[in-house]
């Protein structure tokens, strides 16, 4: 029991976690606003509005600073690792995605050109994972840290 005693009191996990369910709780209320349908799918979806992975960097970016100093080892690590995160959420995962959505269209139009009796060459339906657009990261990073800072207000002071 001292295991989850001592986890439940781990500011540096519970906070990022918070914000990560806040980020993915957000893209429920952005479908419904956006699309005008409720999707609870969204919340376990990557991609979207807004960034979940750069809500929850960005937060233990912050409660590393509070906690162990802006001078610590674990907020330079945070700060470097919040940085790789963000920049890969716009650039790389961005740039897979929309490859996808092109192998996607291909492969859509090679399937309707192959006889349905060519079952070995047709492709299967392929998931398209999108990135993130610099907007999308730009408002999970804010999640992130309003989060930490309301964590920290209610919790650390």
């Amino acid at each position: 029991m001292d295991f989850f005693r001592r986890l439940s009191e781990n500011h540096l996990l519970i906070a990022p976690f918070c914000a990560f369910l806040m980020a993915q709780l957000f893209k429920i209320i952005t479908n419904l606003i956006v699309e005008r349908k409720f999707d609870l799918k969204a919340v376990l979806a990557d991609g979207g509005m807004p960034s979940g992975h750069s809500a929850t960097v960005s937060s233990l970016a912050i409660m590393c600073g509070y906690t162990e100093g802006i001078d610590s080892s674990l907020f330079a690590i945070s700060m470097v690792l919040m940085a790789i995160v963000m920049k890969d959420a716009m650039g790389v995962r961005r740039e897979a995605g929309k490859h996808a959505v092109s192998i996607k269209q291909l492969a859509e139009a090679l399937n309707k050109t192959i006889s349905a009796e060519n079952e070995e060459i047709r492709t299967e339906n392929l998931k398209v994972l999108v990135g993130h657009t610099p907007l999308q990261v730009f408002f999970g990073f804010l999640t992130g840290v309003c989060v930490a800072l309301s964590y920290i207000l209610i919790f650390l002071l």
